[in-house]
């Protein structure tokens, strides 16, 4: 919380610039391209987090798939991996959100802006309506980020079990799985304090359609984990190698 009111106060003076754009590119979407849109939401983004003293390290940009219509899975630790991800991905992501939050200024912006949708977790009918559309939209190029575990670890850098069922879209459309390591993504909005924090976001090789074909999406699932949790692991061993270093 104390992150977010350094945010605050230090965007200020921005905030009208920023609110009036995102309001006109979500009502006049027709008149702006979708990368425009997003380009401009990354922008704030990233000055949002610079300002509020998170720095990011990058790593697997040049792995994402040449051609859109992928499917991100990172795994998540809070609030903060969504403008993580932003700040780090150049192309356009989509984003499925609950239908709790679809009236809120600024997420309701963001999501018309980029072509986002909501779901109502409590209709099951709805949800797998909601699960066929991403799908049809990620066949035609759209892309998107799923958490696969659902909730957020309260485990710091350990992962919760991924759902299965999160990878239905990605296996119907057909289309690339990029597994995305986030770590120490919960610090910025869970510490108490407006310390510099740096967070990792690494994005990883995509899974294609001809290497996951003939498998259940639970393997699917548990490979996708493996792969992130191993990522985070190699990376949390460097940072104390490099801890031990320095103190000697």
């Amino acid at each position: 919380m104390n992150r977010i009111i350094l945010m605050v106060i230090m965007d200020l003076l921005m905030v009208p610039y920023w609110f009036t754009g995102l309001v006109r590119r979500a009502k006049y979407k027709d008149r702006y391209p979708l990368q425009e849109g997003y380009d401009f939401i990354r922008k704030i983004v990233t000055t949002v987090n610079r300002r509020g003293r998170v720095k990011l390290t990058i790593t697997g940009v040049e792995k994402l798939p040449q051609k859109d219509g992928f499917i991100m899975f990172p795994n998540h630790q809070g609030m903060f991996d969504v403008l993580a991800i932003i700040e780090a991905c150049p192309r356009p992501l989509s984003v499925i959100v609950k239908k709790e939050v679809q009236n809120w200024i600024l997420v309701k912006q963001v999501v018309q802006i980029v072509n986002g949708m909501y779901m109502d977790r409590s209709d099951i009918r709805a949800s797998l309506q909601i699960i066929n559309e991403m799908s049809e939209r990620a066949k035609n190029g759209q892309n998107f980020i799923i958490f696969p575990e659902g909730t957020r670890s309260r485990d710091e850098n350990q992962l919760l079990e991924f759902k299965a069922g999160s990878f239905k879209s990605a296996v119907n459309a057909g289309c690339p799985i990029v597994p995305v390591a986030l770590i120490d993504s919960f610090k910025p909005f869970d510490l108490p304090s407006i310390r510099p924090v740096q967070v990792q976001v690494h994005i990883l090789d995509p899974i294609y359609p001809d290497q996951y074909v003939g498998l259940k999406t639970r393997d699917i699932a548990h490979l996708v984990q493996q792969k992130i949790q191993d990522e985070i692991n190699r990376n949390l061993a460097k940072n104390k190698e490099k801890m031990g270093v320095k103190r000697k």
